[in-house]
């Protein structure tokens, strides 16, 4: 009954409009105040203690440096060392832009920032070489859902922000950790390249079966003249997963580090933006930092109270004694994350969903790895469909097109998409094997 009421007052609180993080909240305030015994006063504590996490960090430095990136033209170097190695393919400026985002996305770690960056540059462009404005937004929005799965990922820290302490007894009995942000940044690298491989795969037949133009054959001096200038926003990919796993500093500091570097690049180096426009991207970042971290705060909050209610581990002995095996579970948690997308963005559904599934999951012998991946991917798919899915309103700006018309144009990557899901979901290893190689999980 307790379980009954607490997801009912969350849902109806959502339904009146009200925001996510603030329902969240109220829902927290209400159950203390009149079904528990818990002191109110610890809540004011968990809030300084529940945020107080050195990983959580790690998301302002990122968005700055996403932010900077954004503005200081990294993007546009890259798609034009992007357009010199597969622009003469079929779909060619279509390819340079799904190339485009996944190299973006190794800087960026975020979808929308991604969304900007490539589409903004790039759409109309392939309107002006003749492509369907359809065509090029549909490619756009869903290969900048990349941003979120090729590390550094935003999603991912906050997964293992909402999973982050906390243990969970794994088939045998034995005790299994969380799932860290290295061993996640580790683990998206390899969905990262299969997912952009099949996006460009789909793109490809496309522009192949409907005869959509391409470019000319790029030579070899003009492809290294254009990796010369996009090389220093390159190197960022280099610093920040290089240096996480060669050990040399942590996500966070990583984050930081990314946040300086592309801070000298846009100013200093390619010298697009000036300094006088830096304090205008400090403020956006701040901005939006102060959104995810006010949601993060009242998702502790929501956590909190589930652990004092003991409803995760209700709900774990509940599937275990109906005999519910992993793959009916994963199905069920694909299904679930599908139907929120619906109606929450990313960052609320990984804070509310993966503090219950996680230890449902390693009961069932599922890897916390595998989980978050799936998770991503799950939240890759939500962005890319109405109606709150975030890159799709950010194309519909860019592309001047309504969600309705932007909804039918990319649905043939969008089935991609879902049936990556569905290979990721069953073969666990395409997450764990990067990461078993490399020694960072068993």
């Amino acid at each position: 009954m307790s379980t009954l009421f607490i997801f009912v007052l969350l849902i109806a609180l959502m339904l009146t409009g009200m925001p996510i993080s603030i329902a969240l909240g109220l829902t927290v305030l209400t159950f203390m105040f009149f079904l528990t015994h818990v002191p109110i006063e610890s809540v004011a504590l968990k809030l300084f203690t529940g945020i107080e996490n050195f990983e959580i960090m790690a998301i302002p430095f990122f968005i700055l440096a996403g932010n900077f990136l954004t503005h200081g033209g990294v993007a546009r170097r890259m798609i034009n060392f992007a357009t010199s190695m597969v622009g003469h393919w079929y779909g060619g400026l279509g390819l340079a832009g799904v190339v485009a985002c996944a190299l973006f996305a190794a800087i960026s770690g975020s979808s929308p920032a991604t969304v900007i960056a490539i589409g903004s540059i790039l759409m109309p462009a392939m309107v002006a070489q003749g492509f369907p404005k359809q065509f090029g937004a549909g490619v756009i929005t869903t290969s900048g859902a990349l941003g979120i799965l090729i590390p550094p990922s935003i999603v991912m820290v906050i997964y293992s922000v909402a999973t982050g302490g906390s243990t969970a007894l794994g088939p045998n009995g034995e005790r299994v950790l969380s799932a860290s942000v290295g061993q996640l940044f580790i683990a998206g690298v390899v969905p990262g390249i299969m997912l952009a491989t099949l996006l460009g795969v789909t793109t490809f037949y496309r522009a192949w079966k409907n005869g959509y133009p391409r470019l000319a054959r790029a030579s070899w001096p003009a492809r290294f003249k254009a990796f010369r200038e996009s090389v220093w926003g390159l190197l960022l990919v280099v610093i920040v997963l290089g240096g996480i796993y060669t050990g040399m500093f942590t996500p966070t500091e990583a984050a930081a580090m990314s946040a300086v570097y592309a801070f000298i690049i846009a100013v200093f180096v390619y010298k697009d933006m000036s300094l006088k426009d830096v304090p205008r991207v400090l403020l956006g970042s701040a901005s939006m930092s102060a959104m995810i971290l006010y949601i993060i705060t009242n998702a502790v909050l929501f956590s909190f109270l589930m652990t004092s209610e003991q409803i995760p581990q209700q709900m774990t002995s509940w599937i275990i004694d109906h005999g519910v095996n992993w793959v009916t579970f994963l199905i069920f948690v694909n299904i679930l994350l599908l139907v929120a997308g619906n109606v929450m963005e990313a960052s609320s559904i990984v804070l509310i969903t993966a503090p219950l599934l996680f230890p449902i999951a390693v009961k069932l012998g599922i890897h916390p790895v595998h989980l978050g991946i799936l998770m991503v991917v799950n939240m890759e798919v939500g962005m890319c469909h109405p109606p709150v899915g975030l890159n799709l309103y950010v194309a519909s700006n860019i592309a001047k097109m309504g969600i309705t018309e932007l909804t039918i144009a990319v649905w043939p990557w969008l089935m991609t998409m879902l049936i990556f899901l569905g290979i990721v979901t069953f073969v666990p290893e395409i997450s764990l094997w990067l990461p078993r190689l490399l020694h960072v999980v068993r």
